[in-house]
């Protein structure tokens, strides 16, 4: 439902942003939310933090490259690795200091885990999982979709601070631009009394692009029939510079990892080509990923109810038809 601004129609706000930083590396979601940062801020400074036991000043270049104002590096040796206590401490000692009118943060793993503590040490409200942000008479409209996509909603804040998370892959981040300058500062802050503390974090997937940030996404069902059965669509993924993805059936026939599943109790992907290979089309799976921009479905049935879904539909054995295709392009991209 849509509220009215109770302040004045037009603004320029602070917004602080938050971004995720993994294994010295930023996530693509931290150059997207600069970019919401910058469209609800109209106009105001654009604050980007990231935390750190150790060396970013180049992760910090890049986000002012990606529209950022100014850059705080928070460091501390307990902020190596994510954990909910020590990142909403230092978290908040950067609010405190800042004072801004928005915060903005991905929706992924830990900005869920995060935020809701955040916001509710701020007492704040907090709109999640956003897939569009637009300013429209003075107010700053934040679209999200509710019943596991079948709708969407959009909400206006009325009063106090504009706190949101962005679903990755809905906002476009902006033009780098390697000309752009700003400040970088370091920041310590404290960090007690932390009850759990990560000593080591074995990843269970292999090196390769992020599913939640991948632009193609590759994913396999029960027709998968095995394990083995995911080595043609990581072929294809691999060719098409993706990701592989799981429907809950193939992870509760062990053919996967569960941090490969999709749907409503998995992973929500919003990439611009899903393919869909071997699955039926299951409503908690099309929660995950029907809001894809193009999706493609490979099944030997029909009547599956994925193809309700599907832009592009393919009638036919995933294990014919998915080499095929890897093929194909292959030949496309060498004549490219």
């Amino acid at each position: 439902m849509i509220q009215l601004w109770k302040g004045e129609k037009t603004m320029s706000r602070k917004v602080l942003v938050f971004g995720e930083v993994r294994d010295g590396e930023l996530r693509n979601v931290s150059f997207e939310a600069i970019a919401a940062g910058k469209c609800i801020s109209e106009g105001g400074e654009v604050v980007a933090a990231i935390f750190s036991d150790g060396n970013l000043e180049s992760a910090a270049q890049q986000l002012i490259h990606y529209g950022a104002d100014r850059v705080l590096i928070v460091e501390n040796a307990q902020l190596k690795n994510y954990t909910s206590e020590g990142y909403a401490q230092a978290a908040l000692a950067v609010i405190e200091d800042e004072e801004p009118e928005g915060i903005v943060m991905g929706h992924t793993a830990a900005g869920k885990d995060l935020t809701p503590k955040l916001a509710s040490k701020l007492e704040s409200g907090l709109i999640s999982d956003v897939t569009d942000i637009e300013v429209t008479g003075g107010n700053v409209v934040f679209t999200r979709p509710i019943y596991s996509g079948k709708a969407f909603e959009k909400k206006i804040v009325t009063d106090g601070l504009l706190f949101v998370t962005i679903r990755p892959n809905n906002i476009a981040a902006l033009e780098a631009d390697t000309s752009r300058s700003g400040d970088v500062t370091k920041k310590e802050v404290e960090i007690k009394d932390l009850r759990t503390v990560i000593k080591d974090i074995l990843r269970k997937t292999t090196d390769g692009v992020d599913l939640s940030e991948a632009k193609v996404v590759v994913a396999g069902g029960r027709g998968v029939k095995s394990a083995d059965g995911f080595k043609p669509l990581q072929e294809l993924a691999d060719v098409l510079g993706g990701a592989v993805g799981a429907s809950r059936g193939a992870c509760d026939a062990d053919y996967c990892d569960y941090s490969l599943q999709i749907g409503q109790t998995g992973k929500v992907v919003t990439p611009d080509l899903y393919i869909a290979c071997g699955i039926s089309g299951a409503i908690q799976h099309l929660a995950g990923m029907s809001n894809s921009k193009v999706i493609v479905a490979i099944n030997k049935d029909p009547e599956a109810n994925i193809f309700n879904v599907a832009d592009y539909g393919i009638v036919g054995d995933l294990f014919d038809v998915v080499p095929k295709l890897t093929e194909e392009i292959k030949k496309l991209k060498v004549n490219a």
